[in-house]
């Protein structure tokens, strides 16, 4: 059962991935902007907040795990931290520890599944 309509942070290269999330989380009453690498993801975070963000691990110009960790060294000065789910194709446990380590909240594996979405999104933001 949904209690807020979250406004996320969409982070993939893949236009494809990127309409994908956005339907779905329209069709969980949920909001979504877009950005298409860490780096752009980073600069939109400079000026606004999101309650979640949803990040694809392997892209250009800087990847999901380079962002998160500039992301959270820059959350340590200030009270605010954003949930992060990494979305990628690389689900071993090996690459979930490496995840958790550099700070993510949670982690979904490709092809994304609207049904974990919205479990992964309820489990890390009580939403």
């Amino acid at each position: 059962m949904m209690k807020n309509k979250l406004t996320i942070l969409i982070v993939d290269d893949s236009e494809i991935i990127q309409e994908l999330l956005k339907l779905c989380l329209k069709s969980l009453g949920h909001s979504g902007v877009i950005v298409n690498n860490g780096e752009a993801a980073l600069r939109c975070l400079e000026g606004r907040q999101f309650d979640l963000i949803l990040m694809d691990v392997t892209m250009p110009v800087m990847d999901g795990l380079t962002a998160l960790k500039r992301l959270r060294t820059k959350e340590q000065d200030g009270p605010d931290r954003t949930p992060v789910i990494l979305i990628t194709g690389h689900d071993l446990p090996s690459d979930q520890v490496n995840y958790t380590a550099a700070g993510a909240d949670g982690f979904l594996s490709k092809p994304i599944q609207v049904e974990l979405l919205a479990r992964e999104i309820h489990r890390v933001t009580g939403s």
